[in-house]
């Protein structure tokens, strides 16, 4: 009873959170909501869409909360963390389908392997590094881009301007040592639904 009163509470917790109350948007603290591309709307939508995802997820099994990451954009779903069994990814991704709004859903979620502290440090230097070569680009806005890394694999998410944009955020990930694959979820802002004006 104390664990489900708990869970009730860090739910209604995340729901009360909402875009608009703040300068948080999707793509993390202190950013600013006029930083990003996408139109308020879409902001406010893909953020309670979110929030809803991750509750239900959380629904599920609390191990979800920490274990699966989702990022939903312009109502494409994003998951990716880490499951015990492929039933568990074919259940998240049914549950994210669910959602009401949702457009797409892609699922890069990988099935639990012995815990490695030497390949998790590696994968916390490789998006460091990554996160550090997009800030120092004047020609990317960095903080329009989220990036997991897992076994030297990026996974890069985000808005891009323009192509020339998106090309080069692809390309700084490319160039970081040890790095096995980027994949590149960014979408451009003229692919947006609806975008500022």
């Amino acid at each position: 009873m104390r664990n489900k009163l708990l869970l009730i509470f860090i739910t209604l917790l995340m729901l009360s959170s909402c875009v608009g109350t703040g300068s948080k948007g999707v793509f993390g603290t202190g950013v600013s909501i006029a930083l990003d591309p996408r139109s308020l709307g879409t902001q406010i939508d893909d953020s309670i869409m979110q929030k809803n995802l991750v509750t239900r997820l959380t629904l599920l099994d609390k191990n979800y909360f920490l274990s699966v990451n989702a990022k939903v954009l312009d109502g494409r779903i994003f998951l990716t963390g880490k499951v015990d069994n492929p039933e568990e990814k074919l259940q998240i991704t049914k549950s994210a389908w669910e959602t009401a709004g949702v457009r797409s859903v892609k699922n890069d979620i990988k099935i639990k392997e012995e815990f490695d502290f030497k390949s998790s440090a590696k994968d916390l230097l490789i998006t460091s590094q990554l996160r550090t070569a997009l800030i120092l680009n004047k020609n990317i806005k960095s903080v329009n881009y989220n990036i997991d890394t897992y076994k030297k694999k990026i996974f890069i998410y985000g808005i891009a301007r323009n192509s020339d944009e998106k090309k080069e955020v692809i390309d700084e990930a490319k160039q970081i040592l040890d790095v096995k694959d980027v994949v590149s979820s960014i979408l451009l802002v003229e692919d947006l639904r609806i975008q500022k004006d």
